[in-house]
Formats: C-alpha cells, sequence, structure tokens
C-alpha cells in the first residue's frame, strides 16, 4: 500500500478560560446569579429567589436536557464539542486509502477466522464525528448508573424529610444531571482525541458493521513509531474488522456487555450516614456561590460504595473484554505476522497503552465506577493462541456459540484445564455447532442492542 499522508491540523482549541473571573468576584461570568446575592449572605425571605435563578442558569444551558434523564446528555455534547475545538473535514485521499486498509485486512483475516466478515463500510471519522455516533452507546452506559445513583439517596431519606425537601431533592436532582453531564463531556471530549478506532476501548460504540478509523490520531501515533504510517493503518485496520466480526455475528455479546454494565449499577449503594450529616450541615447560602455548589457535589457523599454485587459485574465484564481483545490481537497476529513485520511490536504497544489507560479513560473511570481495561488481556490472549494450536481455529472459535461455553476468569489463570476439557471432548464439536446455530436463531429473532 502508498505511504499515504494521515490526519490533519485540528487547529487551536478555543481558550476556554478566556474571559472568566475570579467566582468571589461578583457578577462575572462564573456567577450564574447575576450578583443577585452579594457577598454569600443568604435571606430566607430570598429562597424564592434562588430557586428561579437556578431555573434560569438551568433553561440558559440545558433547555432541551434538563429534565430529560439522569444526565444531562445536551450539555455532555456541547462540553465535549467546546474541547475538541475547530476540526477540518478528512480528506478523500484518506477516506479512500482507510477503505482499502479495511478490505485488505478483511481478506487476511478470511484465512485464520471462520467468522466471516461484519463489516459493511469503511469510514473515516473526525472526533466530532465519534462523539455523533456513539452518544448513544454512552447513554446506554451511563444511565443506568446514573439513575441509580440519583435517586437511591433521596429515596433513601425519611418520608418526613422529603416532603420538607421537596423542591431542593428535585434541584439537586437537576444539579447533578448536569454535573454528571458535565463530567462526561469533558471525558468524551478527551476520548474522542485518544481512540484510533470505533472499538478501540472493547466496546462497540458505533453502527453495527460501520468500520471507523481515526485519522487524525492515528497521524499522532505513527509519529512516534518506527513502522510506517501505511502498515500501522492496516493493522488498526485488521484490530477493528476482527472486533466487528465478533459483534456482527455472535450475537449475544454486545448484550452481555451492556447487561455487566446494568448489573454494576444495580448494585450500587450509598453510605445514608454521609447524607444524614450533610443535611445537618447544609446551608443554604451555599447555593449562591458556583464554586460552593461545585465542592458540594465533589465531597463523595453521593459517591457509590463498593458491594460485592458489583465487585461480581465487574469480574464479568473484565473477564469478556479481555477475552474480546486476546481474541482480537490472536487472529490478527495470525492474519499479519507474516505480512507485517511490526505486528508483534504494535499489538504490544497497543496491549500496554490499554493497560495503563489514559487520562479520559481514568476520569470515566471515576464518573461510572467501571474501568474498562481488559486486565487479563495477556492471559486471554495466551489462551486463545494455545487453544488455536490444540483444536484449530474453527473449534477456538465455536466456542464464542454461547456465553456458557466461554472460559471463565479462573480459567485465563490456569487455562491449561480448559484446552484440556476442549480436547477431551466435554465441549465436541457437534456441541458447539448446535450451540452456534442456536444462538444465530435467536439472534436473528431479537434485535440487535447498538443503536
Amino acid at each position: 500500500m502508498a505511504d499515504l499522508p494521515f490526519g490533519f491540523s485540528a487547529g487551536d482549541d478555543p481558550e476556554r478560560d478566556k474571559g472568566k473571573k475570579d467566582p468571589g468576584s461578583g457578577s462575572g461570568p462564573n456567577d450564574p446569579f447575576g450578583g443577585a446575592f452579594p457577598g454569600g449572605q443568604f435571606d430566607m425571605s430570598q429562597l424564592g429567589q434562588i430557586f428561579s435563578t437556578l431555573g434560569e442558569m438551568f433553561s440558559g444551558t440545558a433547555t432541551a436536557g434538563a429534565g430529560a434523564g439522569p444526565v444531562n446528555y445536551d450539555l455532555a455534547r456541547q462540553l465535549a464539542s467546546k474541547s475538541i475545538g475547530f476540526v477540518a473535514p478528512v480528506p478523500e485521499q484518506t477516506t479512500s486509502a482507510i477503505n482499502d486498509a479495511v478490505r485488505l485486512a478483511e481478506t487476511w483475516l478470511d484465512g485464520v477466522t471462520p467468522l466471516p466478515a461484519g463489516t459493511t463500510r469503511a469510514v473515516a471519522w473526525t472526533p466530532t464525528d465519534w462523539i455523533d455516533n456513539t452518544m448513544d452507546t454512552w447513554k446506554r452506559l451511563c444511565d443506568p448508573v446514573a439513575e441509580q445513583i440519583s435517586t437511591m439517596w433521596a429515596q433513601a431519606l425519611p418520608e418526613e424529610a422529603q416532603a420538607m425537601a421537596g423542591p431542593l431533592l428535585a434541584m439537586m436532582s437537576q444539579m447533578g444531571g448536569m454535573a454528571f453531564g458535565s463530567q462526561l463531556g469533558q471525558a468524551l471530549g478527551t476520548l474522542s482525541r485518544e481512540v484510533l478506532t470505533s472499538t478501540d476501548i472493547g466496546l462497540p460504540l458505533g453502527p453495527k458493521g460501520v468500520a471507523a478509523l481515526m485519522p487524525e490520531a492515528i497521524e499522532t501515533l505513527a509519529e512516534g513509531l518506527e513502522q510506517p504510517r501505511s502498515e500501522v493503518v492496516t493493522f488498526l485496520a485488521a484490530r477493528e474488522a476482527a472486533h466487528h466480526r465478533l459483534f456482527s455475528h455472535v450475537p449475544w455479546l454486545a448484550t452481555q456487555l451492556l447487561n455487566a454494565v446494568e448489573a454494576f449499577a444495580k448494585g450500587t449503594k450509598i453510605d445514608m450516614s454521609g447524607i444524614e450529616e450533610f443535611a445537618r450541615d447544609f446551608n443554604p447560602a451555599s447555593l449562591t456561590d458556583p464554586s460552593e455548589m461545585e465542592q458540594l457535589l465533589n465531597q463523595g457523599i453521593f459517591e457509590p460504595k463498593a458491594t460485592p454485587e458489583q465487585t461480581a459485574a465487574l469480574e464479568r465484564l473484565e473477564t469478556l473484554l479481555a477475552l474480546i481483545e486476546g481474541w482480537v490481537q490472536t487472529v490478527v497476529s495470525d492474519a499479519l505476522g507474516d505480512r507485517i513485520p511490526g505486528t508483534a511490536a504494535l499489538s504490544e504497544m497497543l496491549r500496554r497503552r490499554r493497560a495503563t489507560g489514559g487520562p479520559a479513560e481514568q476520569t470515566f473511570a471515576t464518573l461510572v465506577g467501571l474501568e474498562l481495561r481488559p486486565r487479563k488481556m495477556r492471559e486471554a490472549a495466551a489462551l486463545w493462541e494455545k487453544l488455536t494450536q490444540a483444536v484449530g481455529s474453527d473449534a477456538r472459535d465455536g466456542v464464542w456459540g454461547h456465553p456458557d461455553l466461554l472460559p471463565s476468569a479462573s480459567d485465563l489463570d490456569e487455562p491449561a484445564g480448559f484446552i484440556d476439557r476442549m480436547i477431551g471432548g466435554d465441549t465436541t464439536t457437534s456441541d458447539l455447532d448446535s450451540a452456534i446455530e442456536a444462538a444465530l436463531n435467536e439472534g436473528d429473532k431479537g434485535t440487535d442492542p447498538r443503536p
């Protein structure tokens, strides 16, 4: 393939802090109350005006999204777009090269896995395109956690306290949606410039069958590597295509991932002693100072506490992500290893990149409580490699026929037992074929969980 230029200059980001004044300096841009309560002095007769000014702030920042759910996604989208700044359209030459890379990768993958191609088209996304095409999936990931947190602490209050704090509870719920949306917008804005493909974090974020590569991020990555840019692009295209083979032809997989996130959310518990202390010491005057309100929301009293249910859900999610990433690494290495000499080095680079995580992934982990990183990806890749050597690619990929056939977390630590069961006939090829056929028939009757 020709070593075509990828990426473009996104231009300078807008100066987000330009024109800001000190939060305590009166009616500057950071004072949504217009200086109505100078010095933060609170008067009970002004309580109605506080609610009025908060309502004006809500309607001014997120008219359509306020009250629509536990997260203000309109605000999240606005902040993400603002952090991205100006982006130029992807050159036609770059889009054409990405199409060629995906087609070539699909041809090579055909020789190492019985799963057919899952891509229907290949596209080049800007960071803004990534936001637009993945937001619906982020809603499905964030809503269960945010809704659980936003309703649990209010419902746990005594009935008489709920009656007395009715207006305040509604206001705090809306403020929580804005705070969650604000943090999510910042995280997605950063992630949109870091991700390399639509499946870079292991989840099917984009539309089904659409293989999407991010030229700007790929250009930045390629600048620090010794491999030719065209080989880097082909390698990433193969990973994207391999992910889509799984997500398109294993009908239960995307649902299992989302169910694990929902199970994590349902296990959320909040320490009510912190809320009781907050209610005792709460000063309504804090509502007049945005900086104090932000500090209030960040005190951690509404943050969930780890529970056994969450631990179990998190283990299932991490194991599934590790199995996906390990399988992708195995089939991509088999398909490209003899054709692109740098495949092993690129695979190790991406593994370390996922293991350490970037600032946006850390922000998302703090926000939702989940780290979308496969902690045992190396062990999973080793298991798939050994399984391929022992039973071949057909039987290996037959394991994806049903979730009960997949290796468990303990199998990743001790793969020999799982491979022995496969070789010994505890899971026969006919059983696998039957499971695959049943799963495919069931998938044909249902709907794809992705937008």
